[in-house]
């Protein structure tokens, strides 16, 4: 990834902090983006490996004109782009019966339309400039599975699959984008793990459920944006793969 142009949507914190981070190594370029200033500036300082290297740039994913916004001062300060990562999310346990309108319309707007206002956006620089770009969406295994307390963040992320799957055809038929997309298990240091444990024994529960007997690492999933976004995996488009030690395989036997 040398001298390529990355951008991570909420890239201040937990995997998408972790995925910045391995970018940075490897030696691209790399935008992080969330919407508070002194939590890209730490990020920026902790994963930066030389000056200007990485540029945090605050914005709303849900805003359409902050995104056109980033997609522009990207190429203004890095001259192009050739990765796109959609992290950004939010989440929280709630039975549906109890969920509000608002509560829905927040996930929905962040996770569904965010990621298509970031791929829109930046889909169009690539196919105006004739660059073969690539994009990682981050879903989960319960946009095709189940899980309780979850059905605005399923229903977005199903929605993000279906668009993951839908632009690997069109866009790689036509100007040969690759999208791809992870789906985590729980991964350690991040804010969704610790969200959606409602308690220290459904934690517990949650991790015999685990073939591996572990978590996962925000380091594990960015290795595995990294290969998607590498020559070996070039040939990759419309694929989810799923990283979660076996676990969405093992619940059933518990």
């Amino acid at each position: 990834m040398k001298d390529k142009v990355v951008i991570v949507t909420g890239g201040s914190s937990g995997m998408g902090k972790a995925m910045a981070a391995r970018f940075a190594a490897d030696g691209a370029k790399v935008v992080i983006t969330g919407r508070t200033l002194e939590k890209l500036e730490a990020a920026k300082e902790e994963i930066e490996t030389f000056p200007g290297q990485v540029l945090g740039i605050p914005m709303d994913v849900r805003q359409p004109d902050d995104v056109q916004r980033m997609v522009q001062e990207t190429v203004a300060a890095f001259g192009r782009i050739d990765y796109l990562v959609n992290n950004a999310a939010g989440n929280f346990l709630c039975a549906a019966e109890d969920l509000s309108i608002n509560g829905w319309n927040s996930v929905i707007n962040i996770v569904l339309n965010g990621t298509f206002y970031c791929s829109s956006a930046v889909g169009k620089y690539w196919i105006a400039e004739g660059i073969r770009g690539s994009i990682v969406n981050m879903v989960a295994t319960y946009a095709w599975d189940a899980g309780p307390g979850v059905i605005h963040s399923a229903s977005a992320k199903a929605g993000v699959l279906a668009m993951t799957r839908t632009l690997a055809v069109e866009w790689g038929h036509k100007y040969g984008i690759r999208v791809n997309a992870i789906a985590p298990g729980m991964i350690e240091r991040t804010g969704g793990a610790a969200k959606l444990v409602a308690s220290a024994e459904a934690g517990e529960r949650m991790l015999k459920s685990v073939p591996l007997g572990r978590l996962g690492t925000p380091e594990e999933i960015a290795g595995l944006a990294a290969f998607l976004f590498s020559k070996e995996a070039d040939y990759m488009n419309g694929t989810c793969m799923t990283m979660d030690g076996g676990s969405s395989l093992h619940q059933y036997f518990i």
